[in-house]
């Protein structure tokens, strides 16, 4: 019996965009998989993810949005709240994956427009011009292994999930409205996911913690597809999620594949 879940992790754990907005600073929703885990075993849930978080600041570094600073992700995990579950979701942001999207996606709808040609060819030449390298790969790595050791720590009980990220840019995608890419750019897209994985699966290797891999179930769920889990671009706000982000789909997905592997 799960009793009390603290969820650690960046943007794909909070769920910006999705209502009810419970952390606007935050980016944080009520409506996030972590909430509807926690629902569903019936246990408290300290939520600690916010948007744009590194595995810098979920260990060791306070992170300030705004007017906010919020303290160091591992301090939800407390020795004296019987945590026994706890999940984590970052690395993305270690190596620039949605940001490199977003300025892509912005570059090709500006070069579209004349008086934001200049503005959006600078914008696509930058958005891949400085891809993550093996090194980055490795320190994300790390990253994620010394929050699981940390979390050991102070809840030694716990059980520690890494829950990686949805698949994006999918074998499938293809250059439309929602995905404004070239495909050198959905290849480069497709290279970060691909080393993104490859962090979480050597996390999971090095630290012993369980990996939930949500990438390898949602590729027919990207960008494109007929039934997406993460939102694509749109110049003007009109889907439920922020872009590139999971929709309800994508956090009911993710709920799902979290309670199928507790349960299994």
């Amino acid at each position: 019996m799960t009793r009390h879940m603290v969820a650690l992790g960046s943007s794909f754990a909070a769920g910006p965009g999705l209502a009810p907005v419970v952390d606007r600073l935050a980016g944080r929703s009520g409506a996030n998989a972590s909430h509807q885990i926690a629902r569903a075993l019936g246990a408290r849930l300290t939520d600690a993810s916010v948007s744009g978080a590194t595995t810098d600041t979920v260990l060791r570094t306070a992170q300030r949005v705004g007017p906010k600073r919020f303290p160091p992700q591992i301090e939800a995990v407390r020795a004296d709240q019987d945590v026994d579950l706890v999940t984590i979701t970052a690395g993305g942001n270690d190596l620039r994956y949605v940001g490199s999207l977003s300025a892509a996606a912005w570059g090709s709808w500006l070069s579209a427009r004349p008086l934001t040609r200049a503005l959006g060819g600078r914008l696509q030449r930058t958005a891949t011009a400085d891809p993550p390298t093996q090194r980055d790969v490795d320190a994300a790595t790390a990253g994620l292994v010394d929050v699981v050791s940390a979390v050991h720590d102070r809840a030694p009980a716990a059980r520690v999930l890494l829950v990686d990220y949805l698949t994006i840019i999918g074998t499938a995608t293809t250059r439309s409205r929602l995905a404004p890419f070239s495909e050198d750019q959905m290849v480069a897209f497709r290279r970060i996911a691909g080393q993104l994985r490859d962090a979480f699966t050597a996390a999971a290797a090095q630290s012993g913690a369980e990996l939930v891999d949500v990438a390898a179930m949602s590729d027919e769920h990207a960008v494109g597809s007929a039934e997406p889990w993460v939102q694509g671009f749109t110049a003007f706000r009109n889907g439920d999620a922020a872009l590139f982000h999971p929709t309800p789909a994508g956090m009911r997905a993710v709920s799902d594949a979290v309670l199928a592997h507790l349960r299994g």
